[in-house]
């Protein structure tokens, strides 16, 4: 093992260097108005049509949705994963990401896209690499983000012309520097003579509790807007949501960590204890204390961390899509992979869920919804299923 970290350090200094510059560029994404939109009609509390609306980063932006599953042919429809393909060598990430491509990436999969009919409309304020400032109302301390408003302010705008009744949330994670040890485990796997975990964790324990509070005020901004405009609490539910793990643990990865084809062929470039690290230790710690606000917030708390069990990037029970191995919500994986050539799309895009890890969590928020709005519900997919397989049980 040892032998394989120093050889590793020179084999291919390119290939590093792309990797490093892949994982350093990989951030959390959100989303903007992606279905329906505000009504035209001003509305009041309990008029005009119902809208369901998601808030936050990446995870529920819809960033990854353009591809369904992961292929190592970058030419043509990508053996059918790209849904981004035209024809010939043309591609058009607008058919998946519409006027967002190439910035918050809201997907026409995103979360809220693919809940089905919960509510008359779906509004996406979410933005890749968004942070708790970026929603917060200016007022109160807001920030503009990829020349928005902050997302609290734009959801006054929808609560107006709207009679909304949920608000999807996924936030934090950037906060933590998810794309920060994302590349910093890439690397340790890939060049140095060292794990991540460690150092990482230290990392994330010295911020967890600030970014909490973050994302508590995220919350409490959110009731502000919705009073303001109107609504009392109950006419409406918030599911603050936790955060699935791309990676799956080390021995149910379908590579060895003795050679290259964990970055090479299967787009995983990590260590097994870091592995393991990531999927027992981290996720769950920031399910835990997410979970945590929504009690004391007294919103709704949907657990995603088992979401991708088994359909994550390289794991032993899903395949990649090849010729002779067909995209397919039942075989392929759920997450985007760490394109470190670049030669696919863009980096932004890795360690999300992908199209089909979107109707999954699509799926989640339905069935979410229809649990009562002051629950916390783990949301977890059947084995060998598509996303019409999720189930809920009881948030341990």
């Amino acid at each position: 093992m040892i032998g394989f970290r120093n050889a590793g350090k020179d084999r291919d200094a390119s290939r590093v260097r792309r990797l490093a510059c892949a994982a350093v560029t990989v951030p959390l994404a959100a989303g903007a108005l992606l279905a329906g939109g505000p009504g035209t009609a001003v509305a009041s509390p309990g008029t005009g049509p119902t809208a369901v609306v998601s808030m936050g980063d990446s995870y529920i932006s819809g960033e990854g949705g353009r591809w369904q599953g992961n292929s190592l042919t970058n030419t043509g429809n990508r053996n059918g994963t790209d849904r981004g393909w035209v024809s010939g060598s043309t591609y058009d990430p607008a058919k998946v990401y519409g006027a967002t491509a190439g910035g918050c990436h809201r997907s026409d999969s995103a979360e809220v896209r693919s809940a089905g009919a919960i509510a008359d409309v779906a509004v996406n304020l979410a933005c890749s690499g968004a942070v708790s400032q970026n929603v917060f109302r200016a007022s109160n301390g807001g920030v503009s983000y990829k020349g928005e408003a902050p997302q609290a302010d734009q959801l006054a705008a929808v609560a107006a012309g709207n009679n909304v009744k949920v608000i999807a949330l996924s936030i934090g994670g950037n906060d933590l520097g998810f794309a920060d040890i994302i590349k910093d485990c890439a690397l340790d796997f890939v060049i140095w003579n060292s794990y991540c975990y460690d150092d990482q964790q230290y990392g994330v324990d010295q911020k967890i509790d600030a970014v909490m509070a973050d994302v508590g005020k995220a919350v409490d901004e959110i009731r502000a807007v919705m009073r303001a405009a109107g609504y009392a609490d109950s006419s409406y539910r918030i599911v603050l949501q936790s955060y699935p793990s791309p990676i799956p643990r080390g021995a149910e990865n379908r590579y060895t960590q003795s050679d290259w084809s964990r970055l090479n062929t299967g787009g995983c470039p990590f260590w097994n204890r870091d592995s393991d690290w990531a999927r027992d230790s981290l996720v769950p710690q920031i399910a835990n204390r997410i979970k945590g606000v929504a009690a004391a917030k007294g919103v709704q708390f949907l657990d995603l961390r088992d979401m991708l069990q088994g359909r994550e990037v390289c794991a032993k029970s899903s395949k990649l899509v090849s010729a002779t191995v067909p995209a397919s919500a039942k075989t392929s994986e759920w997450a985007r992979w760490i394109d470190n050539n670049e030669s696919q799309g863009l980096v932004q895009e890795s360690m999300h869920p992908n199209y089909y890890g979107q109707l999954a969590a699509g799926r989640c928020l339905a069935l979410a919804v229809a649990q009562p709005a002051g629950s916390a519900s783990s949301c977890k997919n059947t084995a060998g299923g598509d996303h019409t397989g999720m189930f809920l049980t009881p948030a341990s």
